[in-house]
């Protein structure tokens, strides 16, 4: 499994809103026990569909500007981003079966 790449507030932008693939964001942080369960089940996803998809994550506590710019009200938000426009939002754990449904056009 591979730990997924951070992105942060300074360069959001240039590696999520201007990258010719899809990006997933796994907004979390260190202290919510719901993003750690979710965590692996998004680096397996990024395992099996990264030629598809770019997964990243970012610290909320590390990074309030994007999440705040974004409507992040509660972790863990997947949110996938396309062509420079959210398109989807995941709000909450879910097991895997569940965010590959909720994923399936973007995997």
């Amino acid at each position: 499994m591979s730990e997924l790449p951070e992105v942060t507030d300074a360069n959001f932008d240039e590696k999520v809103l201007k990258s010719d693939l899809p990006v997933l964001v796994d907004f979390w942080a260190p202290w919510c026990g719901p993003c750690r369960q979710v965590g692996p089940i998004v680096e397996q996803l990024a395992d099996a569909h990264s030629a598809k998809l770019k997964f990243m994550k970012m610290n909320i506590d590390e990074n309030p500007t994007t999440p705040q710019r974004y409507g992040i009200a509660s972790i863990p938000t997947l949110n996938v981003y396309k062509g420079g426009e959210l398109v989807a939002s995941v709000v909450g754990a879910k097991p895997k079966p569940a965010l590959e449904a909720d994923l399936a056009a973007y995997l």
